[in-house]
């Protein structure tokens, strides 16, 4: 059984635009999807155009209830407001996160600090936190030159599927091309098995979430 088309929202966090190991994977395995006919729509957020950090402004207003918001507090809140947007309508995240120095590149925890949001991405319960972001799935897709993915000294994969489900985005793939300083050879090929499996698994439908 075929899922429908997907509305995609593609993440670039790398800091290099051409030489990029993961905008490479990125557009190859879009293009993968579109020619399966599993695309409906790409939204592209490329962090390395910039993000504002969090500021005083900013925890001010996310922690004034929404209809007591002032127009500054609004405004604060504007640009947090059209990413988690981003998130709210995308069935598919296709992260590219390369890992620098053991973590996850800096833009790219500043645009986690402003989607992880409380009463947006998530909520309080009494029993634990409850993500919001249901029936999605995510890719990272992920390099490195020396740092061997899921290894202790692998700060960004882990990170990364905990702040996802966090938010309620469960069904997390991997693609990696690590080690790339050791094998760049066998790094690609590695990335190509991982590419293929997650395909075959994105065109399977998403078991409904509750």
């Amino acid at each position: 059984m075929a899922i429908s088309p997907l509305q995609v929202l593609r993440i670039d966090a790398s800091a290099r635009q051409t030489g990029s190991s993961t905008r490479t994977l990125t557009d190859r395995f879009l293009a993968l999807l579109k020619n399966a006919g599993a695309v409906s729509r790409i939204v592209t957020r490329d962090l390395l155009d910039g993000l504002p950090l969090l500021d005083e402004a900013w925890v001010k207003a996310n922690f004034t209830p929404p209809t007591e918001r002032s127009a500054d507090a609004q405004a604060a809140l504007s640009f947090s407001d059209q990413l988690v947007t981003e998130l709210e309508e995308a069935d598919l995240i296709v992260l590219g996160a390369p890992i620098y120095n053991f973590g996850v590149p800096a833009a790219l925890k500043a645009w986690i600090d402003q989607v992880a949001r409380a009463g947006r991405t998530f909520q309080y319960t009494p029993e634990r936190p409850e993500g919001l972001l249901k029936n999605k799935r995510a890719v990272i897709i992920t390099a490195s030159g020396g740092t061997k993915v899921g290894s202790d000294i692998d700060f960004a994969t882990g990170y990364l599927r905990h702040v996802l489900g966090f938010m309620g985005i469960t069904d997390v793939s991997l693609i990696a091309a690590d080690q790339q300083m050791a094998d760049a050879q066998q790094a690609q090929r590695d990335a190509q098995n991982d590419l293929s499996d997650v395909l075959a698994h994105i065109k399977r439908p998403l078991a409904a979430q509750h």
